[in-house]
């Protein structure tokens, strides 16, 4: 029997559920689903409707989530919880899902993608929109 994603997808929007990610403009994080198609720059500028000079830039789990995995010595209780939130969503997202990546889509008004293969064979993760001047 294949794995059903919907599980998987349920845990990530309860890890996400008032979760924003910090820029310029902090923006919710939000469960998605691509599809079973791999997530290649070219498919995902395809599925987006964006044309084909739109940037896409890849980078990695842990350098995207570097800002707000981490907090300062003495941070206030509510950053340290905020950090708390964001390394089990990525704890979350590295258990459940295998050849995890990141895809920006375009600049200033960013559109982040972060997914990885379920066993179904379906592509899940979260994304969000970035404001980066």
């Amino acid at each position: 029997m294949i794995a059903d994603p919907t599980p998987t997808l349920s845990a990530i929007e309860e890890a996400t559920r008032g979760l924003l990610f910090p820029s310029e403009s902090d923006r919710p994080l939000v469960a998605y689903r691509f599809g079973p198609e791999e997530p290649t720059p070219e498919a995902v500028l395809q599925a987006r409707g964006l044309p084909a000079e739109t940037p896409v830039e890849q980078e990695s789990v842990a350098s995207f989530f570097e800002g707000v995995t981490q907090t300062q010595e003495g941070a206030a209780a509510e950053e340290q919880a905020t950090a708390e939130r964001f390394r089990a969503l990525v704890a979350l997202l590295e258990r459940e899902l295998t050849e995890l990546r990141v895809l920006r889509v375009g600049k200033i008004d960013i559109e982040a993608l972060v997914l990885g293969k379920h066993p179904s064979g379906e592509w899940l993760g979260v994304s969000t929109h970035l404001v980066e001047t």
